[in-house]
């Protein structure tokens, strides 16, 4: 059993066990899945949300893996995923309390307590917000350097979010000039690796493009991601990894194309045409 309980946790729930406490919280629910539980709740007038993970059973693991999925089997994964981000100066959620007990993974019972991030916004809405009044240039600028930088340290780090999407960037100041505060949130299916693969680079890389279709960016926005992200001249890089920007940009038309089908997005004739990646 691993049980990390922030002050104000050791205080509320001194002498008492934490997995009872937190199967006795209350709040607004987000999402009710099998085996999985998330809601926000409030301590003293303060914000925090909640990830309570029980075990989903040998049959749903198996399921996964015979889909080649990976099971999500508890709060570890985002507990470590969180601490790889912020290693490397990447924004994003604060644990305040985590438990885990049991062995058997299709049992285990976990869960982690994360501050919430108020106010803020995510980058999805203010995009929406953004068609109906432009942002300055600076602002846009900025925005988009940050997320690039976080997307280039996180993989740096290993780390490959596997939801990467606008949706989970939050923006705690929307007034902001030159310095977006940005975090990334929804970790619980994140992998840590020594050496990021080929397939997680490409599918965090192109669902954060395909997610960004609408917002829109021009072609300039996209072959400036591509310099910052790699850290080397455009040319050399377009050069020695066409494979992988082309798959990025296959894979998200692909994902935007489903959205479509599935009624997710919807396009309009405001909506401005896109230049595909070089």
């Amino acid at each position: 059993m691993t049980v990390y309980l922030r002050e104000e946790f050791q205080r509320l729930w001194q002498g008492k066990d934490p997995f009872e406490m937190v199967e006795a919280i209350e709040g607004d629910v987000y999402r009710e899945l099998d085996g999985r539980r998330t809601l926000r709740f409030e301590l003293n007038g303060k914000g925090y949300f909640l990830k309570l993970h029980r075990g989903v059973g040998w049959g749903e693991i198996f399921k996964n893996l015979f889909q080649a999925r990976l099971p999500i089997l508890g709060a570890a994964h985002e507990k470590a995923a969180i601490e790889a981000l912020q290693s490397v100066g990447v924004g994003t959620m604060t644990t305040a309390a985590f438990g885990q007990r049991g062995g058997n993974p299709a049992k285990q019972l976990s869960f982690i307590i994360t501050d919430a991030i108020e106010p803020s916004v995510s980058l999805e809405d203010l995009a929406l917000e953004w068609r109906k009044t432009p942002p300055s240039l600076i602002q846009k600028r900025a925005l988009f350097d940050a997320v690039c930088q976080m997307t280039r340290k996180m993989h740096g780090a290993g780390v490959n979010h596997r939801d990467f999407y606008i949706c989970h960037f939050l923006l705690r100041d929307r007034d902001f000039t030159d310095s977006p505060d940005l975090a990334i949130i929804d970790l619980h299916r994140a992998l840590i690796h020594q050496h990021l693969p080929y397939r997680w680079r490409l599918k965090d890389l192109a669902s954060l493009y395909y997610s960004a279709f609408d917002v829109p960016l021009t072609q300039r926005d996209k072959l400036r991601f591509i310099r910052d992200y790699s850290g080397r001249p455009l040319r050399e890089e377009l050069s020695d990894q066409t494979k992988l920007w082309r798959e990025v940009e296959q894979k998200a038309q692909t994902l935007y194309a489903k959205a479509l089908r599935k009624g997710i997005v919807v396009q309009d004739d405001t909506r401005a045409a896109r230049d595909e990646l070089p």
